[in-house]
């Protein structure tokens, strides 16, 4: 009998550890699966399963909280016009609080101006203009730590400064080479480390933004040859990978954005010649140059919760360019 309860003992005693482990394990689980939740809860059919309610007041969430933006603090160069100008624009109709556009002019430009104009009128945030070169890492540096400073905060960097100089390759100067490599290499490390430093520092992770090309992985020569542009923007799509997995244990996301022919003042000084710019239109399956404004879908998603699981990505937008 005694040998008998023993061997009840014994069983139920494994049968119980055995259960108090599964349980255990399914409440790391759901632990585990939580802290990677917004901190608004889950989201998708998961909101929908976890759902108690029977009323219709229920609100969703992909608009109003995933691709939202409310609080936040950004830093846009090349924030002065083109590119950089409608991401900062984006970001600001998207809810962010604070949004700081460097330049290299010590001024404004009456584009920029216009733009924080309209935001005012419409009720969004605060959008601001800093002169500053990117090429400066200490001054970039300083510049982020004073936006960081002031706003408590920095969740969003968008790196749009560029330059490009076209030329043959066996003729191109030390000179040009390093000035694109400056602006558009250097330029662009000194200014996610600029914001970086200080998501790290504040430890609410974010979001780095850097505006690749599709130079970067396609070359355009004989079409429209320059070699240093090309180079920086193939080492800014390897920068972005390799800051992504460097800082993805901090919660700072790294991808880029690989735009095609999209008409700003940089591309139509570079697009002069009418048989050009019909051969560039033909050169995507949408027979046309891009928009400025078509950019902003992948910039606000990037910048969001929306692409929380989004790092050492990069997001080509180019018309099909690359597709043929």
């Amino acid at each position: 009998m005694l040998s008998n309860l023993s061997r009840m003992h014994f069983s139920w005693t494994r049968n119980a550890r055995a259960s108090f482990v599964k349980t255990r394990s399914l409440l790391a689980t759901h632990r585990r699966h939580n802290s990677h939740l917004p901190p608004y809860g889950p989201v998708g059919v998961a909101r929908a399963l976890a759902d108690s309610s029977t009323t219709e007041s229920t609100s969703t969430t992909l608009f109003s909280k995933e691709f939202a933006l409310p609080d936040k603090v950004a830093l846009v160069t090349g924030g002065n016009r083109g590119i950089g100008l409608e991401a900062a624009l984006a970001l600001s109709e998207a809810g962010a609080r604070s949004v700081y556009c460097v330049d290299l002019a010590k001024k404004p430009g009456e584009e920029w101006e216009k733009v924080q104009s309209f935001a005012g009128r419409t009720g969004l945030g605060n959008l601001e203009y800093i002169c500053g070169d990117v090429r400066d890492q200490e001054g970039m540096w300083k510049i982020g730590k004073k936006i960081a400073d002031r706003e408590g905060r920095m969740d969003v960097c968008i790196a749009a400064a560029g330059i490009a100089h076209p030329g043959s390759s066996l003729e191109y100067s030390a000179k040009d080479f390093q000035d694109v490599i400056s602006v558009n290499l250097n330029g662009t490390l000194f200014t996610a480390q600029a914001a970086g430093r200080q998501m790290a520092r504040f430890g609410n992770g974010g979001s780095i933004i850097m505006i690749a090309s599709i130079c970067g992985s396609v070359a355009l020569e004989p079409t429209l040859p320059s070699i240093a542009y090309h180079s920086s923007k193939s080492a800014v799509l390897q920068m972005a990978r390799s800051m992504a997995c460097e800082l993805g244990s901090q919660r700072i996301r790294v991808n880029s954005i690989s735009p095609g022919f999209i008409h700003t003042r940089m591309v139509d000084a570079l697009v002069e010649s009418p048989e050009l710019r019909r051969h560039i239109e033909r050169a995507n399956p949408l027979g046309r140059f891009g928009r400025p404004d078509e950019l902003r879908g992948a910039v606000a998603w990037l910048a969001s919760d929306a692409s929380s699981f989004c790092t050492g990505s990069d997001i080509i937008v180019d018309g099909g360019h690359r597709a043929w």
